[in-house]
């Protein structure tokens, strides 16, 4: 059986997209001279900074996403 695959490219917006509903972005970062873990959405929006990488996670799975770290 010969099955024909077509691709097309993703636009800058679709691709901004993937991923939206399903990961989040966990970055440490330095605020007022303490480490934070900050969250971001899937399109890099930040939505909340916490004191503890596995905290972060946690949060990021409770809401049902799974979580990246960004170095």
């Amino acid at each position: 059986m010969n099955q024909q695959v077509t691709y097309s490219e993703l636009s800058q917006h679709d691709f901004l997209l993937l991923g939206i509903n399903d990961i989040a972005y966990v970055k440490k970062e330095e605020r007022d001279g303490k480490d934070v873990f900050m969250i971001h959405s899937a399109d890099g929006a930040p939505i909340t900074a916490l004191a503890n990488h596995e905290v972060a996670f946690v949060a990021v799975r409770q809401n049902g996403l799974e979580p990246l770290s960004v170095h």
